[in-house]
């Protein structure tokens, strides 16, 4: 399998002083989703996904156009596999799985409230992301069950802790 790209684009200057190593946290984050979900896509195509690392304005607006709620949140994924006109061409050199926004002050917020570190959250919530990219959801218990276990399997490769334990 060929290693996945993430295409990272920092769009708030906070995140460079916060979490410098973004880049590389994410490469590897996404390394292990893929490595984990090998067989979902029945792809032979390298991945690839889009994160856009901005600030609450920026999700805000997105959040209230694309889901209805006016205010900000953590992360916010648009799969590609949700799109019925979406099919990889077969002369295209990668499957790009779609794209995702994360804010910063979220971000920090919730790290703080749940008393874990910006690198512990930064990388739930990508696996949080990226796991909405590949078409897992959490509208019902059963789903919720299922995607929090994911989560909670490759979050423990990283030696980071049950982000769902009291």
């Amino acid at each position: 399998m060929n290693k996945p790209r993430l295409n990272l684009t920092v769009a708030a200057s906070g995140w460079r002083k916060d979490l410098p190593a973004a880049e590389t946290i994410g490469t590897d984050v996404f390394a292990l989703v893929a490595a984990r979900l090998k067989d979902r896509l029945q792809t032979e195509l390298p991945l690839s996904a889009n994160l856009q690392l901005a600030d609450d304005a920026a999700v805000q607006i997105l959040n209230k156009e694309f889901r209805g709620l006016d205010k900000p949140t953590n992360i916010l994924s648009f799969a590609h596999l949700d799109d019925p006109d979406f099919a990889p061409l077969p002369d295209d050199q990668t499957f790009d799985l779609g794209d995702m926004i994360m804010a910063l002050e979220t971000l920090r917020r919730e790290a703080q409230i749940q008393n874990i570190s910006l690198h512990d959250h930064f990388c739930h919530l990508l696996v949080h992301g990226l796991l909405h990219l590949y078409g897992f959801d959490h509208q019902t218990d059963a789903e919720a069950q299922i995607m929090e276990q994911l989560e909670i399997d490759i979050l423990r490769q990283m030696n980071i802790k049950n982000p769902y334990e009291e």
